[in-house]
């Protein structure tokens, strides 16, 4: 215990004393991890609108644009996908993304600067779908899909000494955007 030489009193008092102060501890802690968790699961919710909302947009001008003359005839790269991938794929991924941004928001010190990052990413990724699906200006549309990549490896590499082990959260957006880029590039090149 604290001191043995002490009698059985001041012993057991003392005890009481430390199961008293971590009692206190674990309360203040939890009430803490409460607080964070409910934060989070408020934040949580608000990206995965904001982050559905993007894909509702993209949606509108992508379902018929790909199932058009256009991108039925261009010549796609021979790793293109099957088109259920792709729902399944940016599902997952705004699902991990909004996860990060939760976190990120109740983490980042720099708020200002992660919601211009976040606002950034947003037009980016809203505007590359009628860029590329409906105007099939492909250049433009591979310059907006190399920066919002960028940006995304920004989130993921940048935000990794603060983020810890919940950047990782980004690793499926990064790397459906190299791929995607890598489409894109190719239909430039190929047509």
């Amino acid at each position: 215990m604290l001191d043995y030489t002490v009698n059985k009193g001041v012993v057991i008092r003392d005890i009481y004393s430390i199961k008293s102060i971590i009692l206190r501890y674990l309360t203040v802690e939890m009430k803490k991890h409460f607080v964070m968790n409910s934060t989070i699961v408020k934040n949580l919710v608000i990206f995965l609108v904001i982050n559905f909302a993007a894909l509702a947009l993209g949606g509108l001008a992508t379902s018929a644009a790909v199932n058009g003359e256009w991108y039925q005839t261009v010549n796609k790269a021979p790793w293109t996908p099957p088109g259920w991938v792709f729902g399944a794929a940016w599902t997952t991924i705004m699902v991990c993304f909004s996860i990060f941004m939760a976190y990120a928001w109740d983490i980042v010190e720099d708020k200002k600067k992660l919601a211009t990052l976040f606002g950034i990413q947003w037009v980016l990724n809203v505007s590359w779908n009628p860029i590329f699906f409906v105007l099939h200006y492909v250049l433009f549309g591979l310059a907006i899909i190399s920066c919002l990549t960028a940006l995304v490896g920004y989130f993921l590499f940048g935000y990794r000494p603060i983020m810890k082990g919940k950047a990782l959260l980004m690793l499926p957006y990064f790397v459906w955007l190299l791929i995607a880029t890598s489409l894109n590039l190719y239909i430039f090149l190929y047509n």
